[in-house]
């Protein structure tokens, strides 16, 4: 029989033939190039083969097949558009040579069947599937659909409707979902699946199912008469408009692709499924959330790298309640490590505790956890307005207020009260720990950790090593903010750090537009446009006015080289007026409550009375391009300067960062994708055409040796 490094074959009784996937040196099975070969090879091998009389599918794995190789797609999808899509309809010869086997073939799936899985699963004849096992075709959180038939086969069993929602919506499936939407056709326990499949294997090869209807069914037409797929397919459309990520076509083109496919024979909807698959792995929403996930693999790998050995603290405190503290406090609770919470005033203990009884109480209206287990955790959270316990934590995070005197006081009090080799990690958001760990003890015990607020959502943590920060004690930050289920990015010391240091020059941007008299609604509604979730005057009322001008301030005098002080800056006036953003009730916009208690944005002619006075007399009204070029040049700039000078080691943290820290746009992938989407010569030019508008738009050095060399920050 056949033994590839993917693929096996083994001769059963009653001349039945067993295909079992098992990759070679891996926990999972994929869909590679090679296995699609292995598989082509094996095919063909059954169908020359008379005496075989049944096909049985299995995975030696504890997963069927989780998917195409990703990162085999970079080169692929790069060949030009007629080559990608001839190569395409080469890989999905295979599945309809399994398709059209003369023999009937029965699948049993184990684990997940994902994506080139589970439309694999779907050339079979029938499917079995474990009660505990998933399966999907996740493509579109990729910006891709399915490319291997996965379309037309769903369309043709399972239905129209049901095969756009489940390829639109790209969510997997429960095995009872999939037999109610006759995706399977039987359920088996999963140490029984490979007999159940076999059993039915049996039957269809007797005759007692009739398996070439099946198997007919998925080579004609799927919907008529045609007016009835004109209204799956406008609903579908409807429902991917409500919910699609702006600047994302998948969903909408696979929909469209669908409903013409559904009136074609199977070979013309193959190729309709070609074609457009094409066209959707060439757009930018594609290319940057293939990045994306080869980033978020990376990431793995580091953080694998810095953890080592190190173990996750024991025990926490948290210095500093109210929102920040309280949430800091809930997440460490939620991730098993009890905390002590201490501030030097009852009201803010009260509302950090607030705020994570509030979280506690949004997981048990879901039903994600008990009142009496929610009960039990916020009772490991300890608010003290003393030291009592320190001595026996592990870890001390500050989140106390963003002055540099203050902390040192603070944290040289604090650590006199700890053992000797407990940490201390500041959530300052753009003072150096250099400074914060000059005065104390033991400043190697001394780490950054800058969580993003609000802290239970926000999924980054900034780990800041300082110039004298032991690698133990990074590696315990880490290894404390993966258990609390975030993702840490290791990055060095220096004003502003990452993520808050590639954002100034975009804030300082919409200052400078906004004191050359563009209208800050006007410039909110481009940036949103552009695909970021708020625009730059919104995100300001967010932020919190005073908190954000003292940040940018800092960050700015730390990079004097590309950062400039705004002379007319709309943030610092409405400081002085006391409008403070979302906080105060007021900011660039009115903040209120509606009739169920969210709160609301409203437009303000207070804010446009004030921010009128900043504005020169004759100002000239930018274009939403012009707008957009001007907040994402600086911006892509600092992003290009932090790698240069080792902030993070990586382009893919660099943009990981950006897209979990402050919601960079997904379809840009981060500044840093962004910048290979328009080409280093191409945005060198655009950096030259704005230089006279200030230090912030001077092409990065490296930029310009890119140029030259023709080179890209990511190899895909």
């Amino acid at each position: 029989m056949f033994e590839g490094s993917s693929v096996q074959t083994r001769a059963l009784d009653e001349g039945f033939v067993e295909i079992r996937f098992d990759r070679a040196g891996d926990a999972i099975n994929k869909l590679d190039d090679s296995t699609v070969g292995e598989f082509r090879a094996v095919v063909a091998q059954i169908a020359a083969d008379p005496s075989v009389r049944g096909v049985l599918v299995t995975s030696a794995k504890s997963v069927f097949i989780v998917g195409a190789d990703i990162t085999e797609f970079g080169a692929k999808f790069s060949q030009p558009l007629d080559v990608l899509v001839a190569d395409i309809a080469r890989s999905n010869e295979v599945f309809v040579a399994f398709e059209d086997l003369a023999v009937p073939s029965v699948v049993a799936i184990n684990g997940y069947a994902l994506g080139g899985g589970l439309e694999l699963t779907l050339a079979g004849a029938m499917r079995v599937m474990a009660s505990t096992a998933q399966v999907g075709v996740p493509e579109v959180k990729l910006g891709l659909f399915p490319g291997f038939g996965g379309t037309v086969r769903l369309a043709r069993v399972a239905g129209l409707a049901t095969a756009m929602d489940w390829v639109a919506s790209g969510q997997p499936a429960s095995a009872e979902a999939a037999l109610a939407a006759g995706v399977v056709d039987a359920l088996s326990a999963p140490d029984t699946l490979r007999d159940a499949a076999l059993a039915l294997l049996r039957r269809c090869a007797e005759g007692a199912v009739d398996w070439r209807a099946r198997q007919q069914r998925k080579r004609e037409v799927v919907a008529q008469p045609a007016q009835a797929s004109v209204e799956q397919v406008e609903a579908a459309l409807e429902r991917v408009r409500r919910t699609a990520p702006k600047h994302q076509p998948a969903a909408a083109m696979a929909v469209e692709m669908m409903g013409r496919a559904a009136g074609c024979e199977r070979a013309d909807a193959l190729r309709l499924e070609a074609e457009t698959f094409g066209r959707v792995a060439q757009t930018q929403a594609a290319a940057a959330l293939v990045q994306t996930f080869l980033n978020e693999q990376a990431l793995k790998k580091l953080q694998k790298c810095h953890i080592g050995s190190a173990k996750p603290p024991a025990r926490a405190a948290v210095l500093g309640a109210g929102i920040m503290g309280g949430g800091i406090a809930y997440t460490s609770a939620v991730a098993g490590t009890p905390v002590r919470l201490k501030d030097i005033a009852a009201g803010p203990l009260d509302l950090g505790m607030t705020e994570a009884a509030r979280q506690l109480a949004r997981r048990v209206k879901s039903g994600r956890m008990t009142q009496a287990q929610a009960d039990a955790l916020l009772a490991t959270i300890q608010p003290q307005l003393d030291e009592a316990g320190f001595d026996a934590v592990d870890i001390v995070v500050e989140a106390i207020v963003e002055n540099l005197e203050l902390k040192r006081r603070v944290l040289a009090a604090t650590e006199a009260a700890l053992r000797p080799d407990a940490l201390i990690a500041s959530n300052t958001s753009s003072l150096c720990i250099a400074d914060i760990a000059a005065p104390l003890a033991r400043p190697g015990n001394v780490v950054g950790m800058h969580f993003f607020n609000p802290v239970p959502s926000m999924p980054l943590v900034e780990i800041v090593r300082g110039p004298r920060s032991s690698d133990a004690a990074v590696a315990t930050a880490v290894a404390y903010a993966a258990a609390m289920r975030k993702t840490p990015i290791v990055v060095r010391d220096g004003a502003g750090f990452l993520v808050n240091r590639v954002l100034t020059p975009y804030f300082n941007a919409f200052l400078e537009l906004v004191a050359e008299g563009q209208d800050f609604e006007r410039i909110d509604r481009a940036m949103e446009a552009f695909g970021w979730p708020m625009g730059p005057a919104f995100l300001n009322d967010v932020v919190g006015m005073d908190t954000g001008s003292h940040v940018g301030d800092v960050i700015t005098a730390g990079h004097p080289r590309r950062m400039r002080p705004i002379e007319r800056n709309a943030v610092k006036l409405m400081v002085q007026h006391g409008r403070l953003g979302q906080k105060s009730g007021a900011g660039f916009y009115r903040h209120a409550r509606d009739a169920g208690g969210r709160l609301t944005k409203l437009a303000d002619p207070l804010a446009h009375a004030l921010v009128a006075g900043l504005r020169p007399d004759a100002a000239v009204t930018a274009s939403d391009a012009a707008i957009v070029e001007r907040l994402m040049l600086p911006m892509i700039g600092e992003a290009i300067e932090a790698l240069a000078e080792n902030v993070v080691g990586s382009a893919a943290e660099v943009d990981m960062a950006m897209l979990l820290g402050v919601g960079f746009p997904a379809y840009l992938g981060g500044p840093l994708k962004y910048a290979d989407w328009l080409g280093a010569g191409a945005l060198l030019a655009r950096f030259d055409a704005h230089a006279v508008h200030g230090p912030g738009y001077s092409a990065p050095a490296r930029l310009r040796a890119m140029a030259a060399a023709g080179e890209r920050f990511h190899a895909n």
